[in-house]
């Protein structure tokens, strides 16, 4: 009924239901058309948004091309397996040290040589002339560890008694020196960095007085980050104290009441606590002075440096002495880490003894007689210090490999010796062990000259050794250095034995992988578990750390 009513009304008004649907058809069309015009502005945006996208990448692109292939990057260092440099007409020095001068992680090498043709002349400011000396006189110079090239050389001295350089590793502050004492009564600082002089003296010490070595650098508690040198001399038994200023070579202060008479010698110690004491060794005795007093009584400083109770009480306020009267002669004394505090050692002609650092008591004794030079550290069990010995005079010596805890002769060896014998030198392997370097010669050649041989040796291997070089020539300086990438190599100084007899003075390194590949190995028993090809294989793969 309803629905036939609807159909009537629009046979009645055709015009209104067709205006109605006209209505809804614009309506319709507003809607599509508002729709269509958002849908072209988002068209828009994102096309903008893909061409801004696409320009950003372009241009990081091409900045990154232009950094990597067009700007150059800086030339990384690489050191050259092997150099050599020489000079002729000339001598040198038993003194070497190693720095970063160029920056470059390869450490360079500093020496002294004094050479007749030098290229010196009124004309150059680098000449000895120049520098108030006479030709030839004695250059300060600086080599690339990569290379061999010269950074830079000075003349120093007419001639050198003692050369010792400081290193600060500072950012800021006062520059690393070399402190030079002359024969001449010279007495200089030098910038090992660039050469240049940082100051230079007027003799400071008596005509007749012996400076004995090495220098002392005063640890700086006032933090102005500048150190003070104290230097002793020796006439007859009176030892004087001089305190200079590193920076600028000031005399500070002096002392001169200490009397001690026969071969003298000193180590500073700091007890557990933190106290730093100047041991002095004479004969059978050791002497103690704090370093407080020394110091307040030069500097009039109060307070900068602290004494240990225990201590005080164990000196002999009249004698300073430390220790009872003992048969044998002290000849060296040296601080040895032993689980992670210093003890001290006593080398005397008979025997070795090992002190506690902080109460003085006795840890061990070693029967070891005739220890011809300072023994050296190094680690022989991982992780745990020893300490190397050279004992027996005359043409055979004996090497001890000494446990620091116990005393115990970890390893032993009976080599032979020869004039100006270098020690012997250790660098640490990354298994917290160490290589030991030493020298051995063989017989006399047809001149008359020692063959020296250099032996490498390490604990995983107690059965064997490695010859690395062997050489005729007078062997002035040797060392070994950590390398980057922990690797290492040694560094050989070879030159005239007289100072008055000029000839070739030679420089050069070596890589000690390098080495090892062109090696012999030495047998030390009868049994060979390995073949050699394995042995230098395991000597090959050995990787290195630079000790703290």
């Amino acid at each position: 009924m309803v629905d036939n009513i609807k159909e009537l009304e629009a046979e009645i008004h055709p015009l209104k239901a067709d205006e109605r649907k006209s209505q809804g058809n614009l309506e319709s069309g507003i809607e599509k058309d508002g729709s269509f015009k958002k849908t072209s502005r988002h068209s828009r945006f994102a096309q903008c948004r893909t061409v801004i996208f696409f320009f950003s990448l372009f241009i990081c692109l091409f900045v990154v091309f232009i950094i990597s292939f067009i700007i150059p990057c800086p030339d990384k260092s690489i050191s050259q397996k092997m150099w050599r440099i020489n000079y002729n007409a000339a001598v040198t020095y038993d003194f070497m040290t190693f720095k970063d001068i160029s920056e470059d992680t390869i450490q360079d090498i500093l020496f002294l040589y004094k050479e007749d043709s030098n290229g010196d002349s009124s004309n150059s400011n680098n000449s000895c002339t120049n520098q108030g000396f006479s030709t030839p006189c004695v250059y300060l110079a600086a080599l690339s560890g990569t290379n061999g090239s010269v950074l830079w050389e000075r003349p120093v001295a007419q001639d050198v008694a003692y050369m010792e350089c400081v290193d600060r590793h500072m950012m800021e502050g006062p520059p690393s020196g070399c402190f030079i004492v002359g024969k001449q009564h010279s007495f200089l600082a030098v910038d090992s960095s660039i050469g240049e002089i940082m100051w230079n003296q007027p003799w400071p010490f008596g005509d007749n007085d012996s400076v004995l070595t090495p220098f002392l650098t005063i640890p700086d508690l006032t933090g102005n980050e500048i150190q003070d040198l104290l230097i002793f001399t020796k006439s007859g038994r009176r030892i004087k104290t001089y305190l200079f200023s590193s920076n600028t070579g000031d005399q500070v202060g002096s002392l001169s009441y200490l009397n001690l008479e026969g071969e003298v010698g000193y180590l500073m110690h700091i007890t557990y606590t933190g106290a730093y004491y100047i041991l002095f060794h004479s004969a059978s005795y050791i002497y103690a002075y704090p370093l407080k007093d020394l110091y307040e009584e030069m500097t009039g400083g109060k307070d900068l440096f602290m004494e240990d109770n225990y201590w005080q009480k164990m000196i002999d306020n009249i004698t300073h002495r430390i220790l009872p009267f003992s048969s044998g002669t002290i000849r060296y004394l040296i601080n040895v880490p032993v689980l992670k505090k210093k003890d001290i050692l006593l080398v005397k002609t008979d025997r070795c003894e090992l002190f506690d650092g902080q109460m003085f008591s006795l840890q061990w004794t070693l029967n070891a007689s005739e220890v011809v030079r300072k023994p050296v550290l190094g680690y022989y069990k991982p992780g745990e210090h020893a300490i190397v010995l050279e004992a027996g005079t005359g043409f055979q010596r004996k090497i001890l490999i000494v446990d620091a805890t116990s005393g115990e002769i970890l390893w032993n060896l009976t080599l032979n010796s020869f004039p100006g014998i270098p020690k012997i030198t250790s660098v640490t392997t990354i298994d917290q062990r160490s290589a030991f370097f030493f020298w051995d010669s063989r017989n006399q050649t047809e001149t008359g000259d020692y063959r020296k041989t250099l032996y490498m040796f390490h604990p995983i291997l107690p059965y064997v050794l490695l010859e690395l070089t062997n050489t005729t020539k007078n062997i002035v300086a040797f060392n070994v250095i950590f390398e980057q990438k922990h690797h290492a190599s040694y560094v050989l100084l070879t030159g005239p034995t007289s100072a008055d007899l000029p000839g070739q003075v030679s420089l050069s390194k070596e890589k000690l992988k390098e080495s090892v590949l062109n090696a012999k190995v030495i047998w030390l028993g009868q049994t060979r578990p390995e073949n050699d090809q394995t042995i230098k294989d395991r000597f090959y793969e050995l990787r290195y750390k630079r000790e703290t």
